[in-house]
């Protein structure tokens, strides 16, 4: 069970294979769905075959069954939740979470690039297989990239992760998903949070200055620590300006970390 739908682990009668189905609580759904109405949103399934990359899970067929039950038919993932492995503080070298960083940067530049906002950019909606490909869950709160999607009010997402203009209340963009990422990112390397942990009573420490990652990790590669400070910024004018710039420095690491 999630927040706004319940998942299970099915087979395909027609083809035999297993797949995710993914069954929406129009309740708790609607209400989100309706501050939209007008603007030709399209549904979770239709933005899902959209999105296409080596890190996005893959949607095979949506719906709306006989009882009126909206429905996402997806490829299975086999593996844990990247939550869990930064709980459980597991031993991975440094070499590996920075991968993990970098898959996480390419699934969101997947999603930039088909022309939405993910908006829940947190480890809880990554999957690690057990070969080691990260995939980007739940597009639930995802939103077409446009300013009428983005409108100054609409707090949505992982309270310990959303950025300060959601938090605010502010008109928004893009680069709130890569302050997400930059919360993401840092805790995928440290197991550490910039701020302490918590919800909405705690979104005021995003006004101050998040503790600097080489606290953390001192042996941390330069280029790393200022990426992902940078996209801790306040001011999504500091930040990196697309995913794409995050991949650039991501993609020089893979020489000088073994």
């Amino acid at each position: 069970s999630g927040t706004m739908s319940k998942f299970y682990k099915a087979r395909d009668l027609t083809t035999g294979k297993v797949v995710g189905l993914k069954l929406l609580d129009s309740k708790k759904l609607d209400p989100i769905e309706a501050r939209y109405r007008g603007l030709g949103k399209p549904t979770e399934g239709e933005i899902g075959l959209q999105i296409n990359g080596e890190n996005i899970v893959k949607t095979l067929e949506w719906g709306v069954a006989r009882d009126g039950t909206k429905f996402v038919v997806q490829e299975y993932i086999e593996g844990p939740g990247l939550q869990t492995i930064v709980g459980r503080r597991t031993d991975l070298d440094a070499a590996v979470r920075i991968d993990l960083v970098r898959q996480a940067a390419k699934a969101l530049a997947a999603v930039h690039a088909a022309g939405f906002v993910h908006r829940d950019v947190c480890p809880r909606n990554f999957l690690l297989e057990p070969g080691g490909r990260l995939v980007l869950i739940d597009f639930g709160l995802t939103v077409p990239d446009r300013p009428a999607f983005m409108q100054p009010g609409n707090r949505v997402g992982t309270p310990s992760y959303m950025a300060p203009e959601v938090v605010r209340r502010r008109q928004a963009d893009h680069r709130l998903d890569v302050f997400s990422f930059g919360v993401s990112a840092y805790e995928i390397l440290t197991y550490e949070m910039p701020w302490p942990r918590g919800g909405s009573k705690h979104a005021a420490m995003r006004s101050t200055e998040p503790a600097d990652i080489r606290e953390y990790w001192p042996e941390i590669p330069e280029p790393l620590a200022k990426m992902v400070m940078s996209c801790l910024s306040t001011d999504p004018d500091e930040r990196p300006a697309s995913m794409e710039n995050v991949l650039a420095v991501l993609e020089g690491l893979k020489e000088k970390v073994a």
